[in-house]
């Protein structure tokens, strides 16, 4: 039996949807900070994708901008993510060049952008190298 492998997608022609990864964690954007934080410390990852109302994806918390809420006091018990500062729109798309994505997530200063469907629902994770 003959295996014929295919090269790999070049990085200048790969899209996003080549190179993301599933989406993870999500939490409404309702959710109160300190519960955020604990759903983040006990997933050992470093970020969760915040949904709005509508099920559309609202933006990226990351562990650095949880950071200062790690005290915990009256505040996080009843602020909800949304009104903290996270990273929001515009997003990544699957059909968009991975050159192009990579080049804006430089620009913004993102390890991670979420990618989202037509409708704006996460579909997945784009990491930078």
């Amino acid at each position: 039996m003959t295996v014929t492998l295919q090269p790999a997608t070049p990085y200048l022609t790969a899209t996003v949807g080549d190179l993301m990864d599933p989406p993870g964690l999500q939490v409404d954007d309702d959710v109160m900070v300190d519960t955020a934080l604990d759903i983040l410390q006990g997933s050992g990852t470093d970020h969760l994708l915040v949904r709005g109302d509508d099920g559309r994806c609202a933006g990226l918390l990351t562990a650095l901008q949880l950071a200062p809420f790690r005290a915990r006091s009256w505040y996080t018990e009843r602020t909800p993510v949304r009104d903290i500062v996270f990273d929001r729109a515009p997003f990544a798309a699957a059909g968009m060049p991975a050159a192009t994505a990579f080049a804006a997530m430089q620009q913004r200063e993102l390890d991670s952008w979420p990618v989202v469907d037509h409708d704006g629902h996460v579909v997945g994770l784009l990491r930078r190298p």
